[in-house]
């Protein structure tokens, strides 16, 4: 058993399966660092208001099988708050943004890596460069300002030639703005989350 197979042990089991019409899939060229199949997909919701977990966001995190999940933000102070809310909602978590020190960041970081927290919120620092092996999903809780910002992001998740998913919140008409962006310039089709995703789709079998 592998160690992202082992970290999702304790996960539950009985998820039901989802619709056939599946979300857009990106597709690449097998290798050591990229995506061999990533689901895109989005969800209409009104903007997330402080000091408080979107309930859209918390049925993810309990629905979603998951190895390990990303979640972006748009500023340090909203990685900050979103670690804790998630906390306070029994989901252990680490954050990483620039206000951090070096020793910092990279202690959460190596904390992610080694399988220790299984949630890391981070701002655009983490959309480049950062490759943890057993993320599959990425949570774009706030929307990227550019379709390239899009295409980092969503990267991280299931990277070193293994499945993932891509969710993004959509909760003004900006947001709506850089969704069209993001698949006019990628020609991808990022449909609504369906009610059931099945876990195939972005899991290892």
């Amino acid at each position: 058993m592998s160690d992202c197979e082992s970290s999702r042990s304790d996960r539950r089991s009985n998820r039901p399966e989802g619709r056939s019409n599946s979300p857009a899939l990106a597709r690449q060229e097998p290798a050591s660092a990229q995506v061999v199949a990533l689901v895109l997909c989005h969800i209409r919701e009104l903007a997330h208001q402080s000091g408080r977990l979107s309930l859209d966001a918390k049925k993810l995190l309990d629905a979603l099988d998951f190895n390990q999940i990303v979640i972006f933000v748009k500023s340090v102070n909203r990685a900050s708050e979103l670690k804790w809310l998630l906390v306070e909602c029994n989901f252990p978590s680490i954050c990483i943004h620039s206000v951090m020190s070096q020793e910092e960041r990279l202690t959460c970081y190596k904390g992610c890596k080694e399988g220790h927290k299984r949630i890391l919120v981070a701002t655009d620092l983490v959309g480049r460069g950062i490759d943890i092996e057993c993320v599959n999903i990425v949570i774009n809780y706030d929307m990227p300002d550019s379709a390239d910002t899009y295409l980092h992001r969503v990267g991280r998740a299931g990277r070193f030639g293994t499945k993932g998913l891509a969710i993004t919140f959509v909760s003004s008409a900006s947001d709506s703005d850089v969704l069209n962006q993001v698949q006019e310039r990628f020609e991808v089709d990022i449909k609504e989350l369906p009610e059931q995703i099945g876990t195939a789709t972005y899991m290892p079998s």
